[in-house]
């Protein structure tokens, strides 16, 4: 999902990012200690957290400081993959959360929060209701064509774009142009577009170059353009902000390059997060690592914890995970199916090939294969699985 939501962080004032999803725990109430969270005191974000935390103790409904630490948590999640950061950002939005019209920056942020956890409607509805409030929301605008690219609404995200087009930056409306067009038939000019909208912002903010390029590489990777690809994606890591969706984006590049040497060393320390866990436990695979026994281990047991909490939102990566590390492949298609019900990416529709591949059941494919027909999307890999599942003409 968060190949598409990234870009509205930007506009949260947070880095480019991803998210992993976990169903958040509230504590019964505001006094209870859950947990203390490592203290990386010299950090300015975790300095920041516990200045606005303190300050948002002493007012609790302010909702200006509410809003900013429950940003502040939702660009944790962001950067280091940590979901129990969703469960802090709800608990500071609490006086509002149940409200059936809060401000239009709460529900916002209640929309941010809900769509975490794929609750897509209700945070629509949110967002809808925020637009209607006020049609220059730049935040609203981006979510809501970030939530259409994970539904698959094509035509809807395009109209969010040409929404958010005049409130935003030249890169960020280029990017969200392209990120339509780069999956529904117009990949060589989205990624033309976005090396031409790069070039002219040279000085935007790190944050936006980062997801422009990312972005980019993601289209030049699907169109086989490889070394423009990696081009891409080390321009973005050299940018030196700490995203995990880069981290994971650039893993899969490797990969798919059979390079599991440097994902280990891109990613040495750094399995809090499952995402970056998974990628770490793929590449001690193909190696015969002996890390590998210890990583698969701590996996199962998170996809175990958020299956008893009754959070789904893992499914795709549990899915790649019963195919890849564990050679499940009927578990795995079950999961990538669940997973393509709710969500229809590219990465959602890989995993979904694969498994049924995997499982020899071609026909599980279909739905995947018709959203490929039906969105038009330009993939090498995803026409090669194609190519396979229908077998010999």
């Amino acid at each position: 999902m968060l190949a598409s939501v990234r870009f509205a962080l930007v506009l949260l004032g947070a880095q480019a990012a991803f998210c992993t999803g976990a169903a958040p725990y509230r504590p019964p109430s505001d006094q209870q200690v859950v947990e203390t969270l490592p203290a990386r005191a010299a950090d300015p974000r975790m300095r920041e957290m516990r200045e606005s935390r303190a300050a948002l103790a002493r007012n609790p409904r302010d909702l200006d400081l509410a809003l900013r630490l429950a940003r502040l948590y939702y660009a944790e999640v962001a950067a280091e993959g940590d979901p129990r950061y969703i469960g802090y950002a709800q608990a500071a939005l609490a006086p509002w959360w149940d409200e059936p019209a809060p401000p239009a920056e709460a529900r916002v942020m209640r929309a941010i929060l809900r769509q975490f956890n794929h609750g897509f409607d209700a945070a629509n509805a949110d967002l809808d209701a925020a637009l209607q409030a006020d049609p220059a929301n730049g935040q609203a605008w981006a979510w809501r064509a970030a939530i259409a690219m994970v539904q698959a609404d094509y035509a809807q995200a395009r109209r969010a774009c040409l929404g958010l087009q005049p409130r935003a930056s030249n890169l960020i409306g280029s990017a969200c142009r392209a990120q339509v067009d780069g999956t529904t038939g117009q990949a060589p000019a989205a990624a033309l577009a976005l090396r031409s909208a790069l070039a002219r912002s040279s000085h935007a903010p790190a944050a936006e170059r980062l997801w422009a390029l990312t972005r980019l590489a993601e289209i030049e990777e699907r169109l086989g353009e490889h070394a423009a690809a990696e081009a891409s994606y080390r321009l973005a890591l050299e940018l030196g902000l700490v995203d995990g969706y880069l981290l994971a984006a650039y893993s899969d590049f490797l990969l798919d390059r059979d390079r599991p040497r440097e994902v280990l060393a891109l990613l040495k320390d750094k399995g809090r997060s499952d995402l970056l866990l998974l990628r770490l436990a793929l590449a001690a695979k193909a190696l015969g690592d002996p890390a590998l026994k210890v990583w698969e281990s701590e996996l199962a047991a998170r996809f175990d914890a958020a299956r008893l909490r009754g959070d789904s939102v893992h499914e795709k990566e549990e899915a790649r995970f019963a195919l890849a590390v564990q050679g499940q492949p009927a578990r795995a298609l079950v999961l990538a199916q669940q997973n393509f019900a709710v969500q229809r990416e590219p990465a959602d529709a890989r995993v979904l090939l694969e498994a049924a591949l995997g499982a020899g059941q071609p026909a599980a494919a279909a739905p995947a294969l018709k959203w490929m027909a039906d969105a038009g999307i330009e993939s090498a890999v995803l026409r090669g699985l194609e190519r396979k599942l229908k077998g010999p003409p």
